[in-house]
């Protein structure tokens, strides 16, 4: 059977082509994401850069020794981004594997209903196509694998040295990280073929040569459970989105429309009629009979269109809700940044006194500790502050407790870090400075989240001058005296800047944080996405030659052929591109409310450029991807091959 398997995808290598390339590439693409995060793993960094500590042990859980890093030479922050490139890789791949097969089966009815017809069994078309993507599988994953292997000495030379990973990177053992990325492949393709397989078994002999070329007019009940049960999965995961998620709102509004593709997806034949029928009407009226054949094949259709926008649908749905999550987050950001400061000048580096022109200098000590908790050890920023005059100069608003006790072994613990570690006033907290003392700091305060502005612990300034004798103050925020303009201050005073700019400054280093991470997470997926869309849009065009030639002996033009599939693609990719819009639009405003609540006057920083571009590049790939085939195919098809 496997032979007849390779034989039946040499004979259909035009209809394989797509699987073949999608599945290559999300290959290589999880490969490249496992061999660099190998990398990043067998980096340990210099042993005197970090700290060996002994976590609490509790609730079943025994006391251990874990190394703790205490420099900024370490590659978590790569390892973060590879995890989340591998997972939004890995969904693109499972998600355009399944579609290319389903329709590479939807293509092929008629030869399934004529191996019916003489003699095959239900079982053995099963295994036929089973195989036909094993052996796709195969040559994609290892071909995917190799290129990987390649391509990894060239990411970590251009991920080295760089905010993600300060460090040089050197490729580790490749076997264990390319055999993963292969075996998942294997496992894609064969999920992805899997509910494939059972349709084409169920093709019938009769149902096949009486609708050669039609669809079914249902989907099974099967389908859609799962498609209205992931749809409510993706329902709650939206209802989770709110302020109260703190940092995990992000996170939220990055995997929802994943779950939210799905869901559509599934639910694919019976959305896409609904949404094509609304954009059909005024292509209708503009067009007449091309946008109406359009429209018919579309409807007619509706798992083979189906098909055809999945891709547009993915990369559009996770690509607009990341832009608009990541520059709603910066708003936030730049917006909580403006409120936390007071003090009209911000100086980098410690500000000189002269207590003619300035009332009060408030110049923290940064430093990081070591946080020991019951079974893991963190490295936490941490601030030495002088409570009286740092409440003049930044929102130090007090939610429980008072800074008037932070003196000796204390602490002043945000409120979003309270909140996750479930600390009140009064406990205890274990640390380690950085001068390995071990010290239990006593919680006196709970105070206003301030991102960038106050860190997560403030400490008293004489216990971090103690534990940390080395630190250095990094920004100082100023308060002139009664009288000193602050743009006078700033003009004699090195380093330093008028608030507004300082924040402005913080504001744009976010948002090319922010973008280095989209460029990071979007451009994979990005790359991938198109080209599935082509694969996608080239499979279908080149399956109608039939269809093309028929048409033509009724006695359509070549150029109406072309108008028609024009219409036909623009109406496939604008149906997909209304539902990622939907999507998008959710999330986005979800989100919004999440990170700008209880901040006032919080500016709206939509990305049009970014968002238009997605949708315009994905009608573009779309349109020129059915027409390339098109024109084609009618080049070297004439009327008398009809009854070929």
């Amino acid at each position: 059977m496997f032979f007849l398997s390779r034989q039946t995808v040499g004979r259909h290598r035009s209809l394989y082509a797509g699987s073949f390339v999608a599945l290559a590439v999300g290959v290589f693409l999880l490969g490249l994401a496992a061999t660099a995060t190998a990398a990043t793993i067998a980096y340990h960094g210099p042993t005197s850069a970090s700290i060996s500590v002994t976590t609490l042990g509790g609730d079943g859980t025994a006391p251990q020794n874990v190394k703790v890093p205490l420099s900024d030479a370490d590659v978590s922050g790569l390892q973060t981004v590879l995890s989340l490139v591998g997972t939004i890789s890995g969904f693109i791949t499972i998600f355009v594997i399944a579609s290319t097969f389903a329709f590479a089966v939807a293509s092929r009815r008629r030869e399934f209903g004529l191996l019916r017809l003489i003699g095959a069994t239900p079982r053995q078309i099963r295994r036929m196509v089973l195989g036909e993507a094993l052996a796709v599988a195969l040559a994609a994953s290892l071909t995917g694998a190799l290129a990987a292997q390649l391509a990894t000495p060239l990411l970590l030379r251009r991920a080295s040295y760089t905010e993600l990973a300060p460090v040089k990177l050197e490729p580790a053992s490749p076997w264990v990280p390319l055999a993963i990325a292969v075996a998942a492949g294997l496992l894609v393709a064969m999920l992805g073929a899997r509910s494939a397989a059972r349709r084409a078994g169920r093709v019938g002999a009769i149902d096949a040569l009486r609708e050669a070329a039609l669809e079914p007019p249902r989907i099974g009940p099967v389908r859609v459970v799962f498609g209205l049960l992931f749809l409510a999965g993706a329902i709650v995961m939206l209802t989770l989105i709110r302020p109260s998620s703190g940092e995990g709102a992000v996170p939220l509004a990055m995997f929802t429309p994943m779950v939210m593709v799905i869901a559509l997806t599934l639910l694919a034949p019976l959305v896409v009629p609904l949404v094509g029928r609304l954009w059909a009407v005024p292509l209708v009226a503009w067009t007449q009979v091309s946008g109406r054949l359009a429209r018919s094949n579309v409807l007619a259709a509706p798992r083979r269109s189906a098909s055809l926008a999945a891709p547009i649908l993915a990369i559009s749905a996770i690509a607009g809700s990341m832009v608009l999550s990541l520059s709603f987050a910066a708003d936030s950001a730049a917006a909580t940044i403006r409120d936390a400061v007071r003090a009209p000048i911000v100086v980098t580096g410690a500000a000189p006194v002269d207590s003619a022109q300035v009332k009060a200098v408030d110049a923290g000590l940064p430093l990081r500790v070591v946080r020991v908790a019951a079974d893991y050890a963190e490295l936490e920023d941490a601030e030495g502050i002088d409570p009286a005059i740092a409440a003049q100069t930044r929102d130090l608003t007090v939610r429980s407790g008072s800074l008037a006790g932070l003196t000796g072994n204390t602490v002043a613990v945000s409120k979003e870090m309270a909140g996750f570690e479930s600390y009140h006033v009064g406990d205890e907290i274990p640390v380690v400075f950085p001068d390995r003392t071990p010290v239990k700091l006593r919680v006196v305060a709970i105070v206003k989240d301030a991102f960038g502005v106050n860190p997560s612990f403030l400490i008293p300034l004489d216990l971090a001058r103690k534990h940390a004798p080395e630190a250095q103050t990094e920004r100082s925020f100023v308060l002139p005296a009664d009288g000193v303009a602050p743009a006078d201050l700033v003009k004699q005073v090195p380093g330093a800047q008028l608030a507004t700019d300082w924040e402005a400054d913080q504001a744009d280093g976010v948002r090319k944080g922010n973008r280095l991470g989209l460029v990071m997470l979007l451009g994979p997926a990005a790359l991938y996405s198109a080209i599935a869309i082509a694969n996608t849009l080239l499979m279908g065009s080149l399956q109608r030659r039939h269809e093309f030639v028929t048409s033509r002996l009724l006695g359509a033009t070549p150029a109406q052929l072309r108008r028609m599939v024009l219409w036909e693609s623009s109406l496939v990719g604008t149906i997909a591109l209304s539902l990622g819009t939907v999507i998008t639009v959710t999330v986005g405003v979800l989100i919004r409310h999440a990170m700008t609540s209880g901040v006032a006057d919080v500016p709206m920083t939509v990305p049009w450029g970014i968002l238009l571009g997605i949708g315009a590049l994905c009608l573009i790939l779309a349109v020129g991807s059915a027409l390339a085939p098109t024109t084609y195919l009618l080049r070297r098809s004439q009327p008398s091959a009809a009854v070929d």
